[in-house]
């Protein structure tokens, strides 16, 4: 939790939205009502959670593979630099977050979103062509992203929360977002260690790019 905290904190004040009152610093006040069980009495309507639970692993889904395609870009470019096998650590992470989902949208005979050939490519050129303006700009792309995911990710345990899924029935698939989303936060201290800040434009390449990810976790989860 603290490791979260910080991570986001840090990608807040560095964004300039620290005193946004919707901001992701203000994600963080809510971390332990967001992420611990039990916290409303409301008794779950089956329509809703199968649909909220469906768009879940739909959209996590398209994450989990566009941050692969990322990295894939970066590591076409840079594996050959010192940056490389840092780059390939996290790369393998979500990799093992893309086959967990792989599992679950099968299990939940869930539809996969129509636009993965778009994230497929988008998701890879991304990668290569942050990665060939400098490891930092690739660096900067990590931070973007993983902040808005790190958001996103809280976002669905609190929808969970709302809607009172919160038995032992729901335990495999919120644990499983929790531990993504520290792994994805940890993703976001490495890029911070490694310079992203010192990338060309670094304010306007973050902002771009973490417009893009909301852009594509919005479509994700409804086509």
């Amino acid at each position: 939790e603290d490791m979260y905290r910080n991570a986001l904190a840090r990608a807040c004040y560095i964004s300039g939205r620290v005193t946004r009152p919707h901001g992701i610093l203000n994600l963080t006040r809510h971390i332990a009502q967001s992420a611990v069980p039990g916290q409303t009495s409301t008794t779950p309507d089956p329509s809703r959670v199968k649909e909220t639970l469906e768009q879940i692993i739909r959209v996590d889904h398209a994450g989990e593979f566009g941050a692969a395609r990322i990295y894939a870009g970066q590591l076409a470019v840079l594996r050959s630099t010192k940056e490389g096998p840092v780059i390939q650590e996290m790369a393998d992470q979500e990799i093992e977050h893309q086959e967990m989902f792989n599992k679950l949208i099968v299990e939940h005979r869930v539809r996969p979103t129509a636009l993965s050939p778009i994230w497929n490519v988008a998701g890879w050129a991304l990668g290569a062509g942050s990665a060939l303006l400098g490891k930092e700009a690739a660096m900067a792309v990590t931070v973007a992203v993983e902040t808005v995911i790190g958001e996103h990710y809280n976002d669905q345990l609190r929808s969970m929360n709302d809607l009172g899924m919160v038995g032992p029935e729901y335990a495999y698939i919120r644990e499983t977002i929790k531990k993504y989303r520290d792994d994805e936060l940890h993703h976001l201290e490495i890029g911070l260690k490694h310079d992203a800040e010192q990338a060309p434009l670094y304010s306007v390449l973050s902002e771009a790019v973490k417009a893009g990810t909301k852009a594509a976790i919005y479509l994700s989860s409804r086509i």
